[in-house]
């Protein structure tokens, strides 16, 4: 009995990371990314500056989420079923951190330099796989507060 209690203990937390994480993307790509664009003051080198950073810091701490929500639920009897449920994510994490965001630096560096880049669909790609991440955390997290029943994230 100890030993389910303290895998029920670890699965809680790692659905509570999973969350936090969910979360932390909402407030920064959804929110707070779109909100400084609003703020009259601030020219466009300077936002676009400010948007490199914040995503720096943002992926470090979403790598820093994955990493702490594997660990927490690599327990015995749960590995297989938290690897595939942080698969989607964990890819979703890899192609915007090695692919989209230095292809998207590119673009910023030829607008601080005074150019224009070519028309892309980079940004629209980057919120699209940013809100299938959200969702996907946001079904691991609440999975059977949200669809009782179903298959996808079994508890186990």
């Amino acid at each position: 009995m100890i030993r389910v209690r303290g895998v029920r203990r670890r699965e809680s937390l790692a659905i509570k990371i999973v969350l936090l994480w969910a979360g932390l993307s909402l407030g920064v790509a959804f929110l707070a990314t779109p909100a400084k664009f609003l703020a009259a003051p601030l020219t466009l080198p300077v936002a676009l500056e400010v948007g490199q950073q914040t995503f720096k810091v943002y992926n470090w701490a979403q790598l820093g989420l994955l990493i702490l929500v594997a660990g927490v639920a690599a327990a015995p009897g749960r590995r297989a079923a938290w690897t595939w449920r942080l698969l989607a994510p964990a890819v979703i994490l890899g192609l915007q951190a090695f692919w989209l965001i230095p292809a998207l630096d590119l673009r910023v560096a030829m607008i601080q330099a005074g150019g224009a880049p070519p028309a892309s669909n980079l940004h629209i790609l980057y919120v699209a796989l940013e809100a299938a991440k959200v969702i996907w955390l946001l079904a691991i997290g609440l999975g059977d507060e949200v669809f009782p029943g179903r298959a996808s994230f079994p508890r186990e």
